[in-house]
């Protein structure tokens, strides 16, 4: 939290509330984009001039006169201005910005943390079907949904994350025949193999290691019987699943719970969920096939629920994931998916719909929510890599991890909107120079260990450390961005807008380098250099904070 930020507007609240009560409750600091705006605003004046038919100036007076005597804004603020219509510019006191850094080195990592909410958010992210090692779209949504994870819990949400593995349906067919024919020597690129197999060599591995584990000889040119297809299909998702957890580690991704596609038919849940949307009246039958009635429920098309061979289409299962999860309480759910997924969005929430009207269910009509990426290049010198030998096509995973490192692909990924398409650069994430911002980050924390080091024993435990000596331009400007951490990681919070603490991250870094610049630390003044100290310990600490969000080391040298 930032115990200056929640004074300052609970009695703003408490001096708007004397006006409206509906504008207190929704009041908000803006944060002026020129610094000669101030560091915090407040254009409440306006709204409240419409509701009160008054002018915004004379109530943003009015307003100034009864924040000037609060406690918190004569502590912490310096004398408040009134600019253009009716703006409120607050400008923080030299002391707000000191306390600010005695904060950070008494909370250390929970800096920026808000209380706990009773409330959980499931986010679900990568569920790869378990056929081949995982790809830089999976990477992706991966890092995405596990910072985003870490970013809702410091605002005190409760998160579960949850892999889906689609370990039933058509592709796993192919998986299996694929693997079948390699056992028989059968290779890609002849006649004999279908267009749709998988071709990688992974298949070529997982062939090898299943005649292994038989006592068979490779290539086993013997009838592969029925019996012997199922055990390879269950060798095959085990082993892929492994492979695909060594992806998952690479990158840092973990989950709290994998949920199999194949349970759903095992318990019977598939078939629950086409006997509620057959009893609904909104199932139809066309050409042999099932159809449901989707665009009833705002779907742009109705939508085949089983197909004439008689199996069920993917969104079936679909359905009644999501209304498991509903049945586990999870009312708050965020679904990160590659943009090819888009359709999925109206037909689940349809039929979900649906179901929830037979059963009597109330889940919103928005449920559950979706964020949706679009693809990622990979560039290596001047030259765009599609190609992978082990995968058959994609560039994987581990291969990306294993060109760059971990924290340079979390944290470059990161970088963009997830609606962005972008390009990672090989090049680029390895480079350690300025121009790759994770190492620019990185090297800001790993200079400020070195200081510290050097320092050698100062104690800044006390919570009435007394850091008045920090009051030059430059400190204040740091002290400053250190301030606007807790509110920041709220507002983009709200918005699930983590590409943004990337952008704060490199902007601290850049605060910190100017002040390196300006003010030497390591001074004899004893008093002069024990707050600058406590200045870049503190800046190390928020660093150190943000790149954990991301999932990003803080290195203590370099």
């Amino acid at each position: 939290m930032n115990q200056v930020y929640n004074q300052l507007l609970s009695e703003a609240k408490d001096a708007v509330q004397l006006f409206s009560s509906e504008c207190a409750e929704s009041l908000h600091f803006e944060i002026p984009k020129q610094a000669e705006h101030g560091d915090l605003a407040l254009s409440v004046s306006m709204q409240l001039a419409k509701l009160l038919k008054q002018n915004p100036r004379l109530i943003a007076q009015r307003l100034v006169e009864v924040l000037s005597e609060k406690p918190s804004y004569k502590q912490w603020a310096l004398p408040l201005e009134i600019a253009g219509m009716g703006f409120i510019n607050i400008r923080l006191s030299p002391l707000a910005l000191q306390n600010t850094v005695v904060e950070i080195l008494q909370s250390t990592t929970r800096y920026g943390f808000q209380a706990t909410k009773n409330q959980s958010v499931m986010l679900e992210y990568v569920s790869a079907n378990p056929t081949g090692p995982l790809h830089i779209g999976h990477g992706r949504q991966g890092v995405l949904g596990d910072s985003l994870g870490n970013l809702l819990t410091t605002q005190g949400y409760q998160i579960h994350r949850e892999f889906y593995y689609n370990d039933s349906g058509v592709q796993i067919d192919l998986l299996t025949r694929s693997i079948v024919m390699r056992i028989q020597g059968y290779q890609p690129d002849t006649d004999d193999w279908p267009e749709n197999n998988y071709n990688g060599e992974y298949i070529v591995d997982i062939a090898k290691e299943y005649c292994h584990w038989q006592n068979l000889t490779y290539p086993y040119k013997s009838l592969v019987t029925d019996e012997h297809k199922d055990k390879i299909r269950q060798f095959a998702v085990a082993y892929l699943r492994q492979e695909q957890e060594k992806d998952l580690s690479a990158t840092r991704l973990r989950f709290d719970q994998y949920y199999l596609e194949s349970s759903l038919y095992i318990e019977e849940k598939v078939q629950e969920v086409v006997d509620l949307l057959t009893s609904s009246g909104y199932v139809f039958e066309l050409e042999g096939a099932l159809w449901l009635k989707t665009t009833a429920w705002g779907d742009d098309k109705d939508r085949v629920l089983r197909k004439r061979d008689g199996s069920y289409t993917y969104f079936v299962p679909d359905i009644a994931y999501h209304l498991s999860k509903w049945r586990r309480n999870f009312k708050s759910v965020i679904n990160i998916q590659g943009s090819d997924h888009l359709g999925t969005m109206p037909r689940v929430r349809a039929g979900l719909q649906i179901v929830a009207s037979v059963l009597g269910l109330t889940i919103p009509p928005n449920y559950p929510s979706y964020i949706f990426h679009t693809m990622v290049r990979v560039v290596k010198g001047d030259t765009e890599i599609k190609i992978s030998k082990r995968s058959g096509g994609y560039i994987t995973l581990r291969e990306i991890i294993e060109w760059a490192s971990c924290d340079a692909f979390r944290f470059l990924i990161l970088s963009r909107k997830p609606d962005t398409e972008y390009i990672f650069d090989v090049d680029l994430a390895r480079a350690q120079t300025n121009e790759n911002p994770v190492y620019y980050i990185q090297y800001a924390h790993a200079r400020i260990g070195s200081i510290l080091r050097k320092a050698d024993g100062v104690d800044h435990s006390s919570k009435d450390l007394d850091l008045s000596t920090l009051n030059s331009p430059s400190a204040i400007a740091l002290a400053l961005k250190l301030w606007y951490y807790p509110s920041f990681l709220t507002q983009i919070s709200e918005d699930l807008a983590i590409h943004k603490l990337t952008f704060y991250l490199r902007d601290l870094a850049a605060e910190y380098h100017r002040y390196y610049d300006t003010e030497k630390v390591l001074v004899e003044d004893l008093k002069i250099r024990t707050d600058r100290l406590a200045l870049i310990k503190a800046t190390a600490q928020v660093i150190h904070n943000g790149l954990a969000i991301l999932g990003v080391s803080a290195p203590e040298s370099m």
